[in-house]
């Protein structure tokens, strides 16, 4: 609840858009008066205001014991609540005015984190009405304010706050936004951690923080522009507070800008000084090398079907390889599972150098005994044959039917040179046959694809493509599919077969809750961007 909402409005929305939802809740009955119902119109829904209709938004496309155990918990309580728990905002107008967390954390940090408590009414409501449908978020979300839902949770998972009041101890001084940083400890040791709550009463956050365990020991407090600022120890917090801000950092910035909407989590990190402070002896590896530059910024973004968290990375040594759209999509109907990926012929090629370098490093027998195996045993080529087998697209997929049969329809469609795909099959399977083993591998062929799968039938069907980009299920988990080089789909409403009469209670009625599982995204020349979405029914 931002400082300028009046106490009494719990329902307070920031603007008219904030209105544009599926929910429906009681308004407060006047005095003198009767309750009644509102309905908040859908994503696609005008909604009627007097007699102007306003067009709703279209669909949006994780020191001391005890303060360490309350940030921990603070982030446990946030992805199980979220993510794990299947807890949904719809996300449109989170962020506010104000200063953000970045505006007072320091430039310097290695990773960061970002936290809206301050949803509007209507993400509120679609909050707490699907969260009461999962037992892991259901005790925690009985009220209507999610910064008391977030202190329950804490509280649940931490018996040093079972006496922390919310109403007394934590209300009247709580803003509406969160930050965690990763920053430099520097003396050259570990990484520290500093925490910036939005406050709206510094003395009362002084007493509440205390209360919550933060303000014992050699814990640091210190306020910067309306955030109290947490750091290990008080010679931090006072230098954190005087620090360049990370939002003037022009990288962190330019990844937020191409980040997008920041939705109800969101968070960032410099992977090359996050992996240079966690495995400095390996600064100098080619994998290290890799992702010198890189950084990945992300956000979860909720709507009434799905979760979804989107990335962004941005950085890293540059690769020649141009990877081409999968398709996905044109799997048959029936696909109950699949996993496609462009560029991998062409990557492994590329770092082929790398692979045959890391052989002689640590761990490097292993790896070579794999290499001289595969050579002496199938006759293969390396790095071509595989490399062909990879092609410049390859496609997991697995059927409905079967799937709880002893053979289930699994198969394999690559974009490659179909003549050579076919010599490395063949020599694979003479290999097989000559092991006094069946080599079942069928395969089928045409227009630059080569199939593999595990029955004659279903070559012929992947071959023949299909329809599963029609699919409503599969349109709302993988976004943007005809445009991905890279994308996974689970439909876990067909597949619940394999798991679910093996749950019982109320873990078997949250399974229910799952409708399906998908992933999209795209590789070009300025970085790389994903979407990760959780469909519910």
């Amino acid at each position: 609840m931002s400082p300028d909402t009046p106490p009494t409005d719990p329902w307070h929305p920031r603007d008219e858009q904030d209105l544009d939802r599926t929910v429906a809740y009681r308004v407060p009955r006047p005095a003198g008066g009767e309750a009644h119902t509102m309905r908040m119109p859908s994503w696609t829904e005008p909604e009627e205001i007097g007699s102007v209709t306003v067009a709703a938004p279209p669909s949006p496309p994780g020191r001391g014991r005890r303060a360490r155990g309350w940030i921990l918990a603070l982030v446990a309580a946030v992805l199980v609540g979220l993510v794990g728990g299947g807890g949904v905002w719809a996300a449109s107008k989170l962020s506010g005015g104000g200063a953000q967390p970045q505006d007072v954390l320091p430039a310097d940090a290695l990773a960061y984190v970002r936290l809206d408590l301050d949803p509007s009414a209507g993400q509120k409501l679609a909050l707490f009405g699907i969260a009461r449908k999962f037992s892991a978020t259901r005790g925690s979300f009985g009220g209507d304010d999610p910064r008391e839902a977030l202190v329950t949770a804490l509280r649940n998972n931490e018996p040093d706050l079972a006496e922390v009041d919310y109403a007394r101890d934590v209300e009247p001084w709580l803003g509406d936004r969160v930050g965690l940083a990763v920053l430099p400890s520097g003396d050259g040791g570990d990484p520290v951690g500093a925490l910036a709550v939005q406050v709206k009463d510094e003395a009362a956050a002084r007493a509440g923080i205390a209360k919550l365990g933060l303000g014992d020991g050699k814990a640091g407090l210190a306020f910067r522009d309306g955030y109290a600022l947490i750091a290990t120890s008080q010679k931090l917090a006072d230098e954190y507070v005087k620090a360049a801000p990370l939002s003037g950092d022009q990288r962190f910035a330019s990844d937020l800008r191409a980040l997008g909407e920041q939705g109800v989590l969101s968070f960032w990190a410099d992977v090359e000084k996050v992996a240079e402070a966690g495995w400095s002896d390996l600064a100098d590896t080619p994998a290290l090398r890799q992702i010198k530059g890189m950084r990945f910024a992300g956000a979860l973004r909720f709507s009434g079907d799905y979760a979804e968290l989107a990335g962004i990375t941005r950085g890293g040594t540059p690769t020649s390889v141009r990877p081409e759209p999968v398709k996905i999509g044109e799997l048959p109907a029936s696909t109950v599972a699949a996993a496609s990926i462009s560029g991998l012929g062409d990557m492994l090629r590329e770092q082929w150098p790398l692979i045959e370098q890391a052989t002689g490093g640590p761990g490097g027998d292993v790896l070579r005994q794999v290499l001289d195996g595969a050579r002496a045993q199938y006759g293969l080529s390396l790095p071509d044959d595989l490399a062909t087998l990879l092609g410049r697209t390859f496609t997991l997929a697995l059927d409905e039917q079967d799937l709880d049969g002893a053979q289930p329809r699994v198969g394999a469609v690559l974009t490659t040179d179909t003549a050579k795909a076919r010599d490395v099959v063949d020599r694979v399977k003479a290999h097989l046959n000559g092991m006094e083993r069946s080599a079942d591998i069928a395969t089928a062929e045409g227009d630059g694809r080569f199939v593999i799968a595990s029955t004659q039938e279903y070559a012929g069907a992947l071959g023949g493509g299909g329809t599963l980009g029609e699919s409503e299920t599969f349109r709302l988990a993988v976004p943007d599919a005809g445009n991905a080089t890279y994308a996974v789909y689970a439909d876990l409403d067909r597949l619940e077969k394999l798991y679910l009469d093996g749950l019982r209670g109320q873990a078997r009625t949250d399974a229910g809750m799952l409708r399906a599982i998908g992933l999209s995204g795209a590789d070009g020349e300025d970085g790389s961007t994903f979407t990760l979405r959780i469909v519910f029914n």
